[in-house]
Parts: C-alpha cells; sequence; structure tokens
C-alpha cells in the first residue's frame, strides 16, 4: 500500500470509529443531555423529543461502554441510577462544537433556499 493510500486508510478508519461511537440521531444528544444536568432515566428521556425508554437504554449502554457516560447506582430507597459524563467525554467539544457551528450555518443555507 502506498503511503497515501495508507493515510487515506487510516483517515477513513478513524472516521468509521468516530462515527461508531457517536453516530445516529441519539448519542450526542443523550451525551448533552446529561451535561446540561439530566442525571436519571426519566429526566434524559423527556429532554430529548421523540426517544422512546428502549432506544435511550440501549444508546446508554453503548455510550457507557465506549467510556463517555457513567452509570452509578445510589443505595438509597428506592434504589436510584444516575448518570454523569466522563472526563473521557469533554474530549468530544473538539468534535462538537464545530457541527453545532456547522449544523446552524447548513440550516440557514436551507432556509434561504
Amino acid at each position: 500500500m502506498k503511503r497515501d493510500e495508507k493515510q487515506l486508510h487510516e483517515k477513513i478508519q478513524a472516521i468509521q470509529d468516530t462515527m461508531f461511537v457517536l453516530g445516529g440521531k441519539w448519542k450526542l444528544p443523550i451525551i448533552l443531555s446529561i451535561y446540561g444536568g439530566n442525571k436519571r432515566f426519566n429526566d434524559i428521556s423527556n429532554s430529548i423529543p421523540k426517544i422512546t425508554n428502549h432506544i435511550l437504554s440501549k444508546e446508554l449502554k453503548h455510550l457507557e461502554q465506549n467510556l463517555l457516560i457513567s452509570r452509578s447506582v445510589i443505595d438509597d430507597y428506592p434504589v436510584r441510577i444516575e448518570y454523569s459524563v466522563t472526563e473521557y467525554a469533554y474530549g468530544l467539544e473538539e468534535v462538537i462544537l464545530p457541527m453545532e457551528s456547522w449544523g446552524k450555518k447548513h440550516r440557514n443555507k436551507i432556509k434561504e433556499k
């Protein structure tokens, strides 16, 4: 494999890895909801329009497996489960801020049409 082909392959693989972890319409809104202070399942669910409990549960597990959120069981009565954003997830600002900026520009561009 030539050097240029190898660099392109590595670039594509890195994008695919990112999309695997953050792809889909729910993962970033879930992270942002938790970051915004919604720690409990129902609070997260209520803050994200049209997400189902099944999807939220599945996505929370995926985000936890990828070390972006942590799940804490609080031994109280009744037992509570709370989610928080990990330190590792704060690195997503490098991805989220440009996405937000581009998304706003894109929305305005489409509205002009």
